[in-house]
């Protein structure tokens, strides 16, 4: 369970707590149990950034701070599975090109007008929470995001015949959805 927990937080964030030999299929599929808890690991760090600075720097800072940290943390994998998402889903293309355009490491015009609109969005909702609100939110939201991942992860089919996606899915199951409910409540 430790390695598998592992799997999942460097897959998911920028910490390499050690040498990972063990990245089989198998160990992602099992690793989906443990993403709410990542996300409260998440959570807690930006927590504990707002909590020791918001009487200290400005909020409008501030909500920048949230957002750079949260990019820094995870190394910013949601934001290109966004962009690469946004770039396939807007190019008006059958579904076999669009699963093409989504595995393209180069961004589009799409994923760019699509991931800044998203960044302006983020900043202007911590922007208008009250500093209560916000230390709720940047605590709650890392963990509710993980949950919805494990969601559409369990829920639905993978669009591919192969990949990563596709061993989540498959070693995972509808347990890993019980789990991950009662440690994200």
């Amino acid at each position: 369970m430790w390695n598998d927990f592992l799997v999942g937080l460097q897959f998911l964030t920028r910490f390499n707590l050690q040498q990972q030999t063990d990245w089989s299929l198998e160990s992602f599929g099992r690793s989906v149990k443990f993403f709410p808890i990542i996300g409260f690991i998440i959570g807690m760090i930006i927590f504990a950034i707002v909590w020791s600075s918001k009487s200290i720097i400005p909020i409008h800072v501030l909500a920048a701070i949230i957002v750079i940290c949260e990019i820094v943390i995870t190394g910013a994998l949601h934001c290109d599975g966004f962009m690469d998402t946004m770039d396939g889903v807007f190019s008006g293309q059958p579904r076999e090109k669009m699963l093409q355009i989504m595995k393209d490491s180069r961004v589009g015009a799409f994923g760019v007008v699509a991931f800044s609109c998203y960044l302006l969005l983020k900043v202007s909702i911590y922007l208008d929470l009250g500093n209560e609100d916000l230390l709720q939110v940047v605590f709650i939201a890392p963990v509710m995001g993980r949950f919805a991942m494990v969601y559409g992860i369990v829920r639905f089919p993978y669009a591919r015949e192969d990949g990563m996606g596709k061993a989540f899915h498959q070693y995972s199951g509808i347990q890993s959805l019980f789990i991950v409910l009662f440690c994200s409540l």
